[in-house]
């Protein structure tokens, strides 16, 4: 109880989190201001077409996130072993990985997207549309899909600046061109696509020099066998058995998002409009709580490397406090703010109309959500993949389905209820996960992360 009360504790938590709170805040901003500037235009398919597509996008870069977090979840636990080594293999291996699923996503990416469409419903203006967004942005995939190696390697070497400066610049540059392609071009939705695309690959120019940077000034050159230890095999199989693991986690978390958007389709272009406007403030809530889940999974995973039952506790606990916090703050602006941001977001009346009369599921979400946020980063930091796989199967298909299945005579409510259900679901079983394997001392154990011996 002690150190909890530390400042300086909580200020090392303020260093790794606040940087990617900031930086987060960006990415559903630049979501944000897709909506307004296509929201601006004419008519309400323009939004649910940039909706629909920039949902695909979402589901299928979500889906690879595990680059991300086993990245940042091995790389911690590299850095808190001082293994210079291991953190050279982890980047290594997880590169070559985001580039073989990269070339993979370019050669499969149109009969993917016109299954994903047969599937999706909606009006014919709003799938053409957002058939005409997907086009274009599935051209991002190589640089999208190594930032996220290159953001985990830099979290879990407890840098969380250069990551912040990634993130920051490269969404920058995208709001920069999507309203310049859109509003002073006059391209539409084909402009908010073609934004997001270059602002990728400048990211990736960045990131590049940041982990260049970084390798220089520890001094991390390849040591001889390097590249025989690289093909380790129980490495390998540890890395595809712990990506195996969180894309399934990946692919119940982004179905359910996608089955927001598809299902609101179904209930008219208007109510898929407020959706998008909604699931923006939905974007804000997650990545404002993901800073600190950032901030847990590295610190997590250095106290794993370093073989600390201590630190893991006392980084559990400093990081669920301000997750608490943070949604408290959350809850608060949608209540006193909410319907402001809506009429600012759309000039659309029956968009606004709509968003409205949902408003009031955005202010409960991040209280029933932020727990579950805090849990999965102390998971990854763990790389305990099984688990969260496990936890997030039993909330998506016993909790989300059912309760969707049985409210569906509420509408759209009957959709929101569904999500603050899982949000909650994931919560509770991942809290027991924890307390599960806590009280038998498996997270705080020293283990090599990588597999080798």
């Amino acid at each position: 109880m002690n150190s909890l009360l530390h400042a300086a504790r909580h200020r090392q938590v303020f260093a790794l989190a606040m940087p990617m709170v900031l930086s987060n805040i960006t990415v559903p901003l630049l979501g944000l201001v897709d909506t307004v500037v296509i929201g601006h235009l004419a008519e309400a398919y323009y939004l649910g077409g940039v909706a629909m597509g920039a949902t695909l996008i979402s589901l299928l870069f979500w889906l690879l996130g595990f680059l991300r977090m086993s990245t940042t979840g091995l790389a911690a636990q590299a850095f808190g072993a001082d293994d210079g080594q291991r953190l050279l293999r982890v980047l290594a291996r997880a590169l070559l990985l985001a580039w073989g699923l990269a070339l993979l996503v370019l050669a499969l990416h149109r009969p993917l997207t016109e299954l994903a469409f047969y599937l999706a419903g909606g009006s014919d203006e709003v799938q053409h549309y957002g058939r005409e967004y997907v086009m274009v942005r599935i051209w991002s995939a190589p640089a999208a899909l190594t930032n996220l190696v290159l953001l985990g390697w830099l979290l879990g070497n407890q840098d969380a600046r250069a990551p912040m400066w990634l993130l920051i610049l490269g969404n920058g540059v995208n709001i920069l061109l999507d309203i310049w392609f859109v509003m002073g071009l006059g391209w539409q939705v084909k402009g908010a696509a073609a934004a997001s695309v270059l602002a990728d690959y400048v990211a990736t120019l960045l990131g590049a020099w940041l982990v260049w940077r970084t390798l220089r000034r520890r001094q991390l050159v390849p040591a001889a066998g390097f590249w025989r230890a690289l093909c380790h095999r129980a490495a390998l199989r540890r890395l595809l058995g712990l990506n195996r693991d969180i894309f399934i986690r990946a692919l119940c978390l982004q179905l359910t998002f996608a089955f927001m958007t598809f299902q609101a389709a179904r209930l008219g272009d208007a109510v898929v409009a407020a959706n998008a406007v909604l699931m923006n403030f939905l974007m804000f809530i997650s990545y404002g709580l993901d800073g600190f889940a950032y901030a847990v999974e590295a610190m997590v995973g250095k106290a794993v490397g370093q073989g600390g039952r201590r630190r893991f506790r006392l980084a559990c606990g400093l990081n669920l406090f301000w997750g608490a916090v943070v949604a408290v703050l959350f809850a608060l602006l949608f209540a006193l703010a909410g319907e402001a941001m809506i009429v600012r977001i759309t000039s659309i009346d029956v968009v606004r109309e709509q968003a409205f009369r949902y408003l009031p599921w955005l202010v409960a979400m991040p209280l029933v959500a932020c727990w579950c946020f805090i849990l999965d980063g102390i998971f990854i930091g763990t790389t305990r993949g099984r688990e969260m796989r496990d936890m997030m199967l039993i909330s998506t298909l016993g909790v989300f389905f059912p309760v969707w299945w049985l409210a569906q005579p509420l509408g759209n409510h009957g959709l929101w209820l569904a999500m603050l259900c899982f949000m909650a679901a994931r919560g509770l079983t991942l809290g027991w996960a924890w307390w599960r394997l806590d009280g038998k001392g498996h997270f705080y154990r020293a283990v090599r992360a990588d597999g080798e011996s």
